[in-house]
């Protein structure tokens, strides 16, 4: 038999870990962890065939990371855990016309980009490799699976215990909900840190400005309240468990 406080704290618990998994599983699926702004290109055609090219790279599966950085900077971009995406118009000649409709043109990053080699002069493959960006890259990409990997894992662990009537191993959901807390937090730091040392190997264009988008916030959010939840499955276990074990004395005596 559990106690109400018990009870009520694992409630409490399941929802924030649902509400967790929902916002680290949105964040993961968009691209607006990251916005640029620059200034709006001129209207000359050397410069349209120019930023026309750019769009045409950008799509190509082999495009460098220099290259899709580039476009990115130059109109508009978004970028993700998953996806960058583009703002472009919808019109082919749109140099030539001084108002058109503009659109997002979203390209995902394929397996063998989440785990390429990252240098330290982005698109320059002869230069040496920068490890610390690269594990960078990669640890933003495997970080909240594994978060969202331990959440289902202590998921299967909760309804095992609720069958089993049993609340011991919510202590075990209480610690795993913690790992995936750290994880989520991890995912943030790494993908910030990436992009802020990315910076420093580009340049910038002029007037081009940069902010956090509301994914990264989502994310970063999940991290608190991961742990907000393991913190009550690990109370509701330790207290149950001490009262148990003060009951069965007083029964004994």
């Amino acid at each position: 038999m559990v106690d109400n406080r018990y009870a009520t704290a694992l409630v409490i618990g399941s929802v924030l870990s649902l509400l967790a998994s929902v916002y680290l599983s949105v964040a993961v699926g968009t691209q607006h962890w990251y916005q640029y702004r620059s200034l709006p290109a001129s209207n000359d055609a050397m410069n349209g065939s120019d930023l026309q090219m750019l769009r045409e790279t950008f799509k190509s599966e082999d495009v460098s990371e220099k290259t899709y950085s580039e476009a990115l900077f130059r109109l508009n971009g978004t970028l993700g855990l998953w996806w960058r995406c583009i703002l472009v118009p919808r019109e082919p000649h749109w140099f030539k016309q001084p108002e058109t409709k503009m659109m997002t043109d979203c390209e995902s990053f394929t397996l063998p980009q989440q785990f390429e080699t990252k240098y330290k002069h982005p698109g320059n493959s002869s230069n040496d490799e920068d490890l610390l960006r690269t594990y960078l890259w990669r640890c933003r990409f495997l970080f909240p699976l594994v978060s969202l990997g331990l959440v289902f894992l202590g998921a299967l662990i909760g309804v095992c215990a609720c069958l089993c009537r049993s609340i011991t191993p919510t202590l075990f959901v209480g610690l795993l909900h913690l790992l995936a807390g750290l994880c989520s937090l991890a995912t943030v730091c790494c993908f910030l840190a990436g992009i802020d040392l990315l910076h420093r190997a580009l340049d910038w264009p002029e007037g081009m400005d940069y902010s956090l988008g509301w994914s990264l916030y989502l994310a970063l959010v999940s991290s608190p309240l991961q742990m907000m939840a393991a913190a009550l499955f690990i109370w509701a276990a330790r207290s149950h468990r001490k009262n148990y074990t003060r009951m069965t004395a007083y029964r004994v005596a």
